[in-house]
């Protein structure tokens, strides 16, 4: 599925319509209208409908959004369709917490493996998966793996992303708040919790 140019601000949102259009599933809901939507998640209707028309016309004037069809449609959109067999990298206060989080199947992504430096950690397991030696991530290109969380040091984040990339990993979540190169063909995306944090006095009010 081919699209034009796309807003990176639109695929940032997408993930979040999908979580409500699930949530209003589990509530045994079968439509439901762009303003219900909006008003789920604080934001104008008119962004859901200006977001969504990107793709086609997904609603019916009158009915709003059949959600079961929604829903099929923003994964496949995502290319959450099919599942993404996942690596982690890093298996610190960070990425133990990560392993363990139980969300990621919602979207089609299930961490097969995890890998470390440290050889006090390689052959443990935790949350079902055995620690593995950072040393055998050329390993990935035949386990058919290729997404990656990265939650290393942030001295180790560039040599881990080149590894991953000779590996063919595809796509890389990364949580070091340092800079990764990597070729075109692969797409990095970062998350740096403190400086997100660091935004949020701007917004606050004074004392």
């Amino acid at each position: 599925m081919r699209y034009r140019r796309i807003p990176d601000e639109t695929i940032r949102r997408l993930p979040i319509y999908l979580r409500v259009v699930s949530i209003l599933l589990s509530q045994n809901r079968k439509h439901a209208s762009s303003k219900e939507i909006a008003d789920l998640l604080g934001v104008n209707h008119w962004q859901i409908r200006k977001d969504f028309s990107y793709f086609g016309d997904f609603g019916t004037p009158g009915v709003g959004y059949e959600l079961h069809k929604l829903k099929k449609q923003i994964k496949k959109i995502l290319k959450l369709d099919k599942p993404h067999k996942t690596v982690l990298i890093g298996i610190g206060n960070l990425g133990s917490a990560v392993l363990a989080y139980p969300g990621f199947n919602e979207y089609s992504f299930n961490i097969v493996a995890a890998f470390d430096s440290d050889p006090k950690k390689v052959g443990k397991k935790i949350s079902g998966i055995t620690i593995e030696n950072v040393s055998k991530l050329p390993s990935l290109s035949k386990r058919g793996i290729t997404t990656a969380i990265s939650a290393v040091p942030e001295d180790a984040a560039q040599q881990t992303a080149d590894g991953l990339v000779e590996a063919g990993v595809k796509g890389i979540l990364n949580f070091s708040p340092r800079h990764i190169a990597v070729p075109k063909k692969v797409k990095v995306i970062s998350i740096d919790i403190a400086m997100d944090l660091a935004r949020l006095p701007f917004y606050m009010p004074a004392h």
